[in-house]
């Protein structure tokens, strides 16, 4: 009996851990701004560099400014309550203070001009962005998870046509994988090197 119960905790606990509840997988934290990704990246068809201007240059993304938020909304939609922190935010000349999303343990390096450089598409990693109506965490980003891409990047990589589209494109056959790994120069013996993720 003892067996079963040490079992059952030990598989409940496992369980658990591998969880999106413990992963946050789905968790939208509040923002200052109730904003669609669904709305402006799907149904718009806003480039994610519109607003995250780094992404291609800068180890951090970059989040959006006010400036950016009124370049369209100083014209529309200038009245609806949603967009009173903004205006607000101009007006005080303090900048929004977005909420993170996803986080990472402060041992772990993360580049995301690197990433996109080499045919990442941004819903690898951040989950189907073009279907939030808040920003949720997509993935759980844990050790095991970036390992599974790092040892077989294939799957994972886009023509730079299709890296900041907002919806994942079809899965590629293995030769256009290969094309693709070529394309990029992607060698995937370097990329579990323990120094690629840890400085």
């Amino acid at each position: 009996m003892s067996v079963l119960l040490v079992t059952g905790a030990g598989f409940i606990t496992w369980a658990y851990h591998h969880s999106n509840y413990w992963n946050q997988i789905g968790f939208a934290p509040a923002q200052p701004v109730l904003f669609s990704h669904r709305h402006h990246a799907k149904e718009l068809r806003i480039d994610c560099r519109f607003c995250h201007s780094t992404v291609e240059t800068s180890a951090f993304a970059g989040m959006p400014s006010t400036q950016t938020c009124l370049s369209c909304h100083s014209q529309i939609f200038t009245n609806t309550p949603m967009l009173r922190p903004v205006i607000q935010s101009a007006a005080r000349n303090v900048p929004l203070q977005w909420s993170r999303v996803t986080h990472l343990p402060d041992h772990v390096f993360f580049d995301h001009s690197i990433h996109v450089n080499k045919g990442v598409g941004c819903t690898t990693c951040h989950g189907e962005i073009g279907q939030m109506a808040l920003t949720a965490k997509g993935e759980p980003l844990t050790m095991r998870w970036c390992l599974d891409c790092h040892r077989d990047p294939g799957p994972r990589l886009r023509p730079a046509s299709e890296i900041f589209a907002a919806i994942s494109p079809a899965a590629r056959p293995p030769g256009r994988q290969l094309a693709l790994m070529r394309h990029y120069d992607i060698h995937a013996h370097n990329l579990t090197n323990c120094s690629i993720c840890h400085h």
